[in-house]
């Protein structure tokens, strides 16, 4: 699996969002970017992002990921 490959999946699952995936064979670190994150709790937002990916974490074709996830105006913030 590829950084690329990963950012599709996440794309197909959360079409509303962008993001970042810098990683290569089973480790990752992803930004994501997207309105749905507003007013959730921190782990809710990370629960959407994990299920994307949960069929591959099952399988063991991502074995870890570290998951940033920002509102718009929060990515605006940084910039």
């Amino acid at each position: 699996m590829d950084a690329a490959t990963v950012k599709n999946l996440l794309e197909q699952h959360l079409p509303d969002c962008e993001f970042q995936v810098q990683g290569e064979g089973s480790n990752y670190d992803i930004i994501a970017v997207g309105s749905v994150f507003e007013g959730l709790r921190p782990v809710k937002k990370q629960q959407l992002v994990y299920g994307a990916l949960s069929e591959e974490i099952a399988t063991g074709a991502i074995h870890a990921v570290n998951i940033r996830t920002l509102t718009p105006a929060e990515w605006q913030a940084e910039a």
